[in-house]
């Protein structure tokens, strides 16, 4: 029974061992490689290689940055703004690299739009003002004026700075759809209009005009962007500064309240008109890169005089609102002439640009140079403090000599002194702030180097 049980286990042995041979498979001589990585996975990756070349701060984005972990190309390019650091400012600097699909940018750099064509902010907590109006869209062919109150929006008159009538607003003025407005006119009437979205060209220039006052020819331009058909605007500079010096305009105020900047050569083809004769072949600004790009790509551009106005003087009405290009117009000039500056708030502070750099269907704009004047001044990231602050008038209409910043300038031109705060006043400026921090405008707030092809020399 042994020998009987002892043969049965050495058969059963053999058989689990024949039979673990049979299903044991051969080794596949080609194994699979690793997963390939997908398109969105490519394209992140060549966000973040052309981003630790060309940022400004490309050398204090840590190797353990991931851009996979982020949704796509504007994330990552918000997740690096935490690393730009800057000598003298405590928190980073950066608020404005970001990535757009191309087409969006395509047409928001050459100032198509496709909304009501008006702009609106609070003059006070419930007190909502139309503040600029685009002539070709919606708003403007309708006669919709800026100072116009907005009293009812879709039938609703709770029109307030509370969290959910701010919400209301933004989705029925700025969501892409038809409004039904009523608004209240300077002279009290009211008139119900019903806006829907068109397509349209901006024009930023959207008033010049010339006063005399105390024996001086002042010129007035209020100009809202440096994006746009640049041809257009160029031409408008021209022509406006043709009868400014036909009327013997000497001074000037120069309106950049809403101005968000735009196209380095739109800043240099205004500085070239308002520099005095004086500056003419003189240091504009100075560019520059990180020390990558330093010997290929920095550049300093001087002023070359266009026009006849000779402006002794140049007061600036700026806002939270001017950024960009607009700053960079106010620092190169400073060296140069006499500058003054009022308004409701201290400016952006952005003397920092990029370009757009095609990344698959996007461009990204990470921050890429800076400008400083000719005095080698620029790190204004906290921006140009008023030297009169007083409220945005956004109960008067454009080239209003009562209202409040125009009013503060052209005392200043006529008297030497600007015009007095007063308590309404006061109230008015902390209503207008605490109102950006939940109704910003909405403006691109860009520098643009469009001279060139930098992004082609990039991939070069």
């Amino acid at each position: 029974m042994k020998r009987i049980l002892l043969l049965s286990l050495m058969a059963g042995w053999v058989l689990v061992a024949c039979q673990k041979k049979v299903d044991d498979p051969e080794p596949n001589p080609n194994p699979p490689g690793p997963t390939p990585p997908t398109a969105e996975q490519k394209l992140k990756d060549s966000v973040m290689l052309y981003t630790r070349d060309i940022y400004l701060w490309y050398n204090q984005i840590p190797a353990t940055f991931n851009a996979q972990s982020y949704a796509d190309p504007n994330k990552i390019m918000e997740a690096i703004r935490p690393f730009s650091k800057e000598n003298g400012f405590t928190n980073p600097v950066d608020r404005w690299s970001f990535a757009v699909k191309k087409a969006d940018w395509d047409n928001a750099s050459s100032g198509i739009s496709a909304d009501l064509g008006m702009g609106i902010f609070f003059r006070s907590n419930n007190d909502l003002r139309v503040t600029y109006v685009e002539k070709d869209g919606a708003a403007g062919k309708a006669g919709v004026q800026r100072s116009w109150r907005l009293l009812k929006i879709n039938g609703n008159s709770s029109i307030n700075t509370s969290d959910a009538s701010i919400n209301f607003i933004v989705n029925a003025i700025y969501g892409g759809n038809a409004a039904t407005v009523e608004f209240q006119k300077p002279d009290g009437t009211t008139q119900e209009i019903t806006l829907s979205p068109i397509t349209y060209q901006e024009y930023p220039l959207a008033l010049d005009t010339v006063y005399t006052n105390g024996g001086k020819k002042i010129g007035y331009v209020v100009l809202n962007s440096f994006l746009g058909d640049q041809d257009q605007i160029k031409q408008a500079m021209a022509s406006t500064f043709s009868d400014f010096g036909a009327q013997g305009v000497t001074e000037l105020i120069v309106d950049l309240r809403y101005n968000g900047g735009g196209f380095v050569s739109l800043w240099e083809e205004m500085g070239n008109f308002l520099a005095p004769t004086a500056a003419n072949g003189k240091v504009m600004y100075r560019q520059s890169f990180n020390n990558k790009y330093a010997s290929q790509f920095d550049e300093t551009v001087n002023f070359e005089k266009k026009g006849t106005v000779n402006p002794a003087k140049i007061v600036f009405i700026i806002s939270q609102n001017t950024a960009s290009a607009s700053e960079g117009l106010i620092n190169s000039l400073t060296p140069h002439t006499e500058v003054k500056i009022v308004g409701p708030s201290a400016s952006n502070g952005k003397p920092v640009g990029y370009f757009p750099i095609p990344v698959g269907d996007w461009y990204i704009l990470p921050v890429s140079f800076r400008t400083v004047n000719s005095n080698n001044q620029g790190s204004y990231f906290n921006g140009f403090i008023p030297e009169s602050q007083v409220p945005d008038g956004l109960d008067k209409a454009w080239g209003d000599l009562t209202e409040d910043c125009l009013a503060s300038a052209m005392k200043y031109l006529t008297t030497g002194s600007f015009r007095a705060a007063t308590r309404e006043s006061s109230r008015l400026t902390a209503d207008y702030l605490e109102s950006y921090q939940r109704l910003p405008m909405k403006k691109m707030k860009v520098l643009v180097e469009d001279r060139y092809n930098l992004s082609e020399k990039l991939k070069n």
